[in-house]
């Protein structure tokens, strides 16, 4: 697997990418993945966004997005991973791409949002060293029309790539 920025002669292999991610999971993209206008912007130059292939097939994507206004210092990440290669690290690695990403943008704080009962992409953010900071009561709706709770994790940039640094991570990422 290697992981790296997206660009744009990855268009069909993220078209293909996002035909896989279920329904449910679209929604973490926080833009409308239908519209070719909004795959073409994120293979632009500087866009913090990179994807994870095995030869030519795109199995994860992650992006850091930074805060406007007040909020500048923040990068909200998001990874997704291609339901097939789930469980194999591939989102793990993908975070720890986006503290770097972070650390380019110059971001001292990352922030990630998870409906809470997906333990699983919790406890992997949680190893990673994102604290829970706010849990918000039914704040996202469901496919199905039920409204969820989103719990919202952050780290700091620097708290993270010093340990990450500190434990070799660093010089694999």
């Amino acid at each position: 697997m290697e992981i790296r920025q997206l660009e744009q002669r990855d268009s069909e292999a993220i078209e293909q990418f996002l035909a896989r991610v279920p329904e449910g999971d679209r929604t973490f993209f926080k833009e409308n993945v239908d519209s070719p206008e909004v795959v073409e912007a994120w293979a632009r130059p500087g866009a913090a966004r990179a994807i994870a292939v095995e030869g030519d097939r795109v199995i994860g994507y992650m992006a850091v997005v930074q805060l406007q206004g007040w909020s500048s210092h923040v990068g909200e990440v998001r990874v997704i991973v291609d339901p097939d290669s789930r469980g194999k690290g591939i989102g793990r690695a993908l975070a720890r791409h986006a503290v770097l990403e972070a650390l380019r943008l110059g971001l001292t704080k990352m922030v990630v949002e998870v409906v809470a009962d997906q333990e699983t992409t919790i406890a992997m953010f949680r190893s990673l060293g994102f604290d829970p900071e706010a849990l918000l009561a039914d704040h996202v709706r469901d496919q199905a029309g039920e409204l969820r709770d989103l719990m919202i994790l952050a780290h700091s940039v620097e708290e993270s790539w010093a340990s990450m640094n500190t434990s070799g991570i660093a010089a694999s990422v």
